[in-house]
């Protein structure tokens, strides 16, 4: 374990981010001002393997990394005069703190010291300035450390996302997300709000009762706004029967005015889920975008991660899809599996490029807390979790040699080799929602358990009002769900100030 301390517990989510990105296998335990250290007894078990202290003063950090026997392994500081504006401070502390672990360990992070989800922000806002695209390259790598070829990854999505975004009057509306928290089984990497369907098979239509419920009581929060875009996701929302799912999109066109919707997506997810019934649903509600995702196409690998389907059925699904008329589909794939190297990626990419999709979104894996592979990561040992820089460059060449350029980018923590998730798509064929939400630049509201309502506010920041994970919690206080969201009018208001 390393242990940090530091005295401004602001910066304490950079810091911990950015030692677990050279030190993936190592906990961090961060201990900012006056906070108690965590006090977990397996972390006080563990050998500390290294120290931090990072002290702010008036004008400058000063940052000790010292060897678990009190030797320093680097002693540096920096110097501002702006130190108490917090955004220069923590640039300091980051380019500080970056220069200090990669001179100790000798690597070089492909994203350098953004710890972030968004690395798009940055070229927005200087495309915004007037910035030119080798001008904001050149920036990207000197103030952040960030590689050349990740630099310009993230200027070439940024100019594709403002493209679009400059077509539409995206300030003048608002998203809607619906969550349907039932999957046919839990995948071993899988730490969302979601449930297998066998626990729940008597209680979904309960569950579609609150949901619609919730629907009803909020199509109005957003009055003077015009729905622009509509994501179905969850969980598996093809988990739901074809009377099931169409009775949730009857209710959601019963209320919702739709005659400003751009895109409309359902993600079918699992092909083991996909029937011809529920493909025709989806196509009689004007349902215009959805996704089926593999996530490999190694039959060994989706029997590892819990996924009861074969790689035919995926092709089948697929298949069906096109046949009934789906003129945009998205195909999700991971990279980081267990056991998977650069050959089994390349099968992966080769094989879903045949299909001709049109979109494909390639996740690094990341390893959260609840996901049961890192719960049982001992039983795993013998598999390797990686990823490389030659790995993320194979995907994107095998996209853009089949027409697919990226749209969209995001990070998340403990991803693997410190890489990202990028969404690749033909022209005109871009996800809508995921630029709007990735972004950041619109309000959302959001339905169903689990579901994360943000409303953006004109000086960008972001008020979220969460509804409950549970299941049973959710259809037992569905009522409260509601009254949480009862301030958004007011709020909304607001946004336009």
């Amino acid at each position: 374990m390393i242990k940090v301390r530091l005295n401004r517990p602001e910066f304490a989510y950079d810091i911990h981010s950015l030692v677990k990105a050279f030190y993936p296998a190592e906990d961090v335990n961060v201990c900012a001002g006056e906070k108690k250290e965590d006090n977990i007894s397996k972390r006080d078990e563990q050998p500390v393997t290294g120290h931090a202290s990072i002290l702010f003063d008036k004008n400058s950090v000063h940052s000790v990394i010292s060897a678990p026997d009190g030797t320093v392994l680097n002693e540096d500081r920096l110097v501002s005069e702006k130190m108490d504006d917090r955004k220069t401070a923590r640039n300091v502390l980051k380019t500080l703190l970056y220069r200090q672990l990669s001179a100790i360990t000798g690597k070089k992070l492909p994203w350098g010291n953004l710890t972030g989800i968004r690395p798009t922000k940055i070229p927005m806002d200087l495309l915004d300035e007037g910035k030119t695209p080798d001008e904001i390259r050149a920036s990207m790598q000197e103030h952040y450390f960030v590689s050349a070829g990740k630099a310009d990854l993230a200027v070439q999505t940024a100019l594709r996302e403002k493209k679009i975004l400059d077509r539409i009057p995206y300030r003048d509306g608002y998203s809607l997300y619906v969550g349907i928290p039932f999957c046919p089984s839990i995948c071993l990497y899988c730490s969302f709000s979601s449930s297998p369907l066998a626990l729940w098979k008597n209680r979904v239509d309960d569950y579609l009762d609150a949901l619609i419920r919730e629907i009803e009581a909020s199509a109005h929060l957003f009055d003077g706004y015009s729905l622009q875009s509509i994501y179905i996701g969850g969980g598996t929302p093809t988990t739901l029967e074809p009377m099931q799912m169409d009775r949730l999109l009857s209710a959601l066109e019963r209320v919702f005015d739709r005659k400003n919707v751009l895109e409309f997506t359902v993600e079918a997810g699992r092909p083991d889920t996909i029937s011809a019934e529920k493909l025709k649903v989806l196509r009689e509600h004007a349902i215009s975008r959805i996704s089926i995702n593999p996530q490999t196409m190694n039959q060994k690998t989706l029997d590892l991660i819990g996924r009861k389907h074969t790689v035919d059925e995926i092709r089948s699904a697929y298949s069906l899809a096109r046949d009934l008329g789906f003129d945009n589909i998205n195909m999700d794939t991971i990279v980081g599996l267990p056991g998977e190297g650069i050959e089994e990626v390349r099968s992966t990419m080769e094989e879903l490029v045949k299909l001709k999709p049109d979109n494909i979104t390639v996740h690094s894996l990341a390893l959260k807390r609840a996901a049961r592979l890192n719960l049982m990561k001992d039983q795993y040992m013998d598999s390797s979790f990686f990823n490389t820089s030659q790995i993320m460059d194979l995907t994107r060449q095998i996209c853009a040699e089949n027409g697919l350029y990226p749209y969209y980018l995001y990070r998340q923590k403990n991803i693997a080799g410190n890489f990202e998730n990028v969404g690749y798509a033909a022209s005109g064929k871009e996800g809508l929602y995921n630029i709007l939400i990735m972004e950041e630049v619109q309000s959302i509201l959001a339905l169903g358990a689990g579901a994360s309502t943000k409303l953006v506010e004109k000086d960008g920041l972001i008020e979220r009002i969460e509804n409950v994970k549970d299941i049973s919690n959710y259809i037992d206080r569905i009522e409260e769900m509601i009254r949480r969201k009862q301030v958004i009018p007011g709020k909304v208001t607001n946004l336009r100030q």
